[in-house]
């Protein structure tokens, strides 16, 4: 008589299986599979081989703390049973003597997470044998033409899927700053920290059971994840800074990567990371997103609105010297701001809004109580249709909301400009497996001063003033961040003239006569033009301040008043200069200075308003790699640095990274850097994975914090 069906060993067969599911990179030990995507393991038997007349298998899976099989966090199927109840498939691959070879696959809507892997062995002679086979991680599969975040095109999942490395553009519209990073999504332990984020989600924490269930949506994750990059309301990855201070933690600025931030927060029991800002949001939303195996991007737009009232207008006051006042309301336009996009389909919201998806994880306002945003259909901004979910009108305010300046004076509020066209410019992310930029402003927005442009915001207006915007979460009345103009800020950035009336007769502009490099004197001319038939006696008061991250400005540190007399049509240049020592002991930690005139005309009330922000560059770090590249072999790194202050900076410290070439993220400690004084240092490193690799760098001081550098390389596989 046959004796009943034993299991000896389970083969999950992980290297094979993450190979054809693209998670090797992950792990070739741990089972990572794709849903949609069937995965072979073995069973070896101990007594017998597996016959199919007398012999069934019935397979368990589970995820979560309470599997529920009407929730879809528990399944059972059978091998015998291919078109059962249950969405899961096994099927049979090979059957040997003493083995048998069986194909697996999880349903394109299943939830993702880590599961527990069972077999029920029932026999002829009615015995039962239960084993516990193993564990694996079950991701989203853009690979699965089924799957909601499938995408057409390889070149596109191996630029937003697979490649950990990128770049987040930074500066004004006038000066985009690429500045590397490292996602490093496949990195030792990274999956275990994106799902444990999971699970310290307050939507785990008040029902885990309905949770679990859910996150076979991506609509569901995104939104639970970009709640949980920022620490507003749960113990998120990162606490947002923007006030300058910065004692007891990071300078955002400082960042090159995401994997020491996620690490850290991970090793210190889930406690925010100190501290974050726009574009440190956005880039680890992207670590996590492209782990999890949705299709993510970082996006720049420069001159972003903050529209907190939602009427699609940003306003600016000014006082009588031309200095920005504090804006009650707290709309602003931030030099640049820095988000997500996420693709998936849409079936939440009317067919044609799939697609790239608009996900904010800096806090700034509330949505349906939590501190996250979107996902917004990109293409829904486009078209101004702001009622759908979530959080459209807020995202097409960022791109497309109008502005509006204000003359403060004597108690009263005088309409200085209008401008339809100023927010919303060059919005950048990466082009797909290039270090080139992408400019991706057409897929938000019709060209400025188009008859579409205008139509769609009239449309979005009606929209909002009707009431009809449950896709628009946001609560006025909620405390809003900060102002900020995040990171490195315009270069050279102009605002123009502005004056109460329509009619221009005399114009004003800034113009930097050298690139405004840090340690050197600012040169610049103030240009006057007389457009009208008459002499124009002009008084001007000159100024200029450092910006906080707020945007709020400081005390002057350099003022000046000019007398011009222009003649009919005349043009004339005053020349001005701020010298670095002046500058030195006032500058933000952002390098950010702002230089306006105001000018009056003797003869007439109307007042003239011209501003520029500047944003002092750095020389970048330079480096070298010293011979070949092979995986497993020892690799030289010369990193070059320089102090280019004329005065000594102490607290020197460089910082290197790179996926795949650093275990973890390198610390070397300079001290003092002499002044002008330029130094190397060698790194010793072994790559441990192929193909094409990124090293970041960072040099700070107490003097300046992010002095940045990159370079790639290719990292051979031979032996």
């Amino acid at each position: 008589m046959a004796q009943g069906l034993e299991v000896a060993l389970i083969d999950l067969q992980s290297s094979w299986n993450n190979v054809r599911h693209h998670t090797e990179e992950i792990s070739s030990e741990r089972l990572l599979v794709r849903r949609g995507q069937a995965f072979n393991i073995t069973l070896y038997f101990r007594n017998r081989g597996f016959q199919p007349a007398l012999d069934n298998l019935i397979f368990v899976v589970e995820t979560g703390p309470m599997p529920d099989l009407a929730k879809g966090t528990r399944a059972i199927f059978s091998l015998a049973s291919r078109h059962g109840p249950s969405p899961w498939i096994a099927s049979l691959e090979a059957n040997g003597a003493a083995s048998l070879e069986v194909s697996l696959c999880a349903p394109p809507t299943a939830a993702v997470g880590r599961y527990l892997l069972k077999v029920h062995l029932n026999s002829f002679q009615g015995s039962v044998m239960a084993y516990q086979l193993g564990e694996f991680i079950l991701l989203f599969n853009p690979w699965c033409p089924e799957d909601a975040v499938y995408l057409d095109s390889e070149p596109q999942r191996q630029e937003y899927v697979v490649n950990d490395y990128g770049f987040i553009y930074q500066g004004n519209k006038n000066w985009i700053r690429p500045c590397p990073w490292n996602y490093g999504q496949f990195e030792e332990n990274i999956i275990d920290i994106c799902l444990e984020l999971l699970d310290k989600s307050l939507h785990f924490q008040i029902d885990p059971a309905i949770d679990c269930a859910l996150r076979g949506s991506p609509v569901y994750i995104s939104r639970v994840v970009c709640a949980m990059i920022n620490s507003n309301d749960d113990n998120g990855v990162l606490n947002g800074n923007w006030s300058e201070n910065y004692f007891d933690g990071i300078n955002p600025a400082e960042w090159t990567g995401s994997v020491a931030i996620l690490k850290q927060w991970h090793a210190t029991g889930c406690q925010p990371v100190r501290y974050g800002q726009c574009w440190v949001f956005a880039a680890v939303m992207c670590t996590v997103m492209r782990c999890l195996g949705i299709p993510t991007r970082v996006i720049t737009n420069f001159d972003s609105g903050h529209d907190t009232d939602g009427n699609l207008i940003i306003d600016g006051y000014y006082d009588n010297t031309g200095r920005i006042l504090e804006n009650k309301k707290k709309d602003t336009v931030w030099n640049f701001h820095v988000w997500n996009e996420c693709w998936m389909a849409r079936k939440d919201i009317p067919p044609g809004y799939g697609g790239w998806q608009v996900l904010d994880a800096t806090p700034q306002e509330t949505s349906n109580g939590l501190y996250c945003c979107g996902p917004a259909s990109v293409r829904a901004i486009k078209e101004g249709e702001v009622d759908l979910n979530y959080d459209t009108a807020f995202a097409f305010s960022m791109v497309n909301a109008d502005c509006m300046s204000w003359l403060v004076y004597g108690g009263k509020e005088q309409k200085l400009h209008q401008d339809t066209n100023s927010v919303g410019n060059f919005i950048s992310t990466k082009s797909i497996q290039s270090d080139e930029r992408d400019d991706i402003t057409e897929n938000y927005k019709y060209p400025e001063g188009s008859p579409q442009e205008r139509e769609v915001f009239l449309k979005a207006l009606l929209k909002l003033k009707a009431g009809r915007s449950p896709g628009s979460h946001r609560a006025a009345s909620q405390p809003s961040r900060p102002r900020s103009l995040s990171g490195d800020g315009p270069r050279s950035l102009d605002t123009p003239s502005l004056r109460p009336s329509d009619v221009v007769q005399v114009s004003m502009k800034f113009q930097l006569l050298d690139p405004p490099n840090m340690g050197q004197d600012i040169r610049f001319v103030l240009l006057t033009l007389n457009m009208s038939l008459q002499f124009k006696d002009l008084k001007v008061n000159l100024s200029a301040q450092s910006l906080l991250h707020d945007g709020s400005p400081l005390p002057p540190f350099w003022q000046d008043t000019a007398f011009i007399t222009l003649s009919p049509e005349e043009a004339k240049t005053y020349p001005c200069k701020i010298p670095y020592s002046q500058y030195s002991q006032y500058l933000s930690t952002d390098k950010l200075i702002r230089i306006s005139a105001l000018g009056e005309e003797k003869s007439s009330p109307e007042k003239i308003l011209v501003n520029k922000i500047i944003t002092l560059a750095y020389p970048g770090i330079m480096i070298n790699v010293l011979g070949e590249a092979v995986v497993n072999q020892p690799l030289s790194i010369q990193v070059i640095f320089s102090n280019p202050l004329l005065e000594p900076v102490a607290d020197c410290e460089l910082t290197v990274e790179g996926s795949g070439l650093f275990k973890k993220q390198q610390r070397v400690l300079i001290g003092v850097l002499k002044p002008q004084h330029r130094a190397s240092i060698t790194l010793e490193t072994v790559p441990f994975k192929s193909g094409q690799r990124q090293i970041q760098a960072n040099l700070r001081s107490n003097k300046f914090k992010d002095i940045k550098g990159y370079r790639n390389i290719y990292v051979d596989s031979r032996l």
